[in-house]
């Protein structure tokens, strides 16, 4: 249980990256009121967890449905999470086009989008959630356990958008590039994991 818990933990770290949600916060709400960008930070928060907990108990059901089997999941979301893991390193990477953006700048509320999805509950992080869940079937509670663990990042997540501006100033564009090309280069390692563990389970 306390490997799952782990696992699960870094693995959300890694793909909700809290600090990198930083510098895109200060982007799309950073000259609004204090006040205003707390509210924001919560919606945000709340939808995006809404968001991964509905995939994490209908997920399973929805690729029984599409008769796919987690393995070839696993394959897939390794596969997506490894070009998300390229764009970290080469620092190049957007959870949104500018287009989107641009958008969200001319909105009054953008904790919905672009902040909750896709920034937060991006496509990485749903395939990470529904495949830990798929090997949390393990142990008991396992399923609990991944949702407290997906539950406690994204309380960081939280914490890192209240304290972005000092936060921002703190490690500077330097600092937040460094700290996501590291995260990068983990999140690359963990998706040629996801491939291999489901090549091997396609064929075993």
């Amino acid at each position: 249980m306390s490997g799952l818990a782990i696992r699960t933990f870094l693995t959300m770290l890694v793909v909700i990256d809290p600090v990198g949600l930083v510098p895109m916060f200060l982007a799309l709400a950073g000259g609004r009121p204090a006040a205003e960008q707390r509210r924001i930070a919560l919606r945000a928060i709340l939808i995006a967890a809404a968001i991964l907990v509905s995939f994490g108990i209908g997920g399973s059901w929805l690729l029984g449905r599409l008769e796919i089997s987690l393995d070839a999941f696993r394959i897939a979301g390794g596969l997506l999470l490894f070009r998300i893991a390229v764009q970290m390193v080469f620092a190049s990477y957007e959870r949104g086009t500018k287009a989107e953006k641009d958008e969200a700048l001319l909105r009054q509320d953008i904790s919905v989008f672009p902040l909750a999805i896709p920034i937060i509950a991006g496509p990485g992080a749903i395939a990470s959630l529904m495949i830990l869940i798929g090997e949390s079937r393990a142990y008991p509670l396992g399923f609990v356990l991944v949702l407290a663990m997906t539950g406690i990042v994204l309380m960081l997540g939280h914490l890192a958008l209240i304290v972005s501006e000092p936060l921002g100033r703190l490690l500077g564009r330097t600092g937040i590039n460094v700290v996501t090309r590291v995260l990068g280069i983990l999140l690359a390692a963990l998706a040629v994991q996801y491939v291999a563990d489901g090549v091997r389970g396609l064929f075993s």
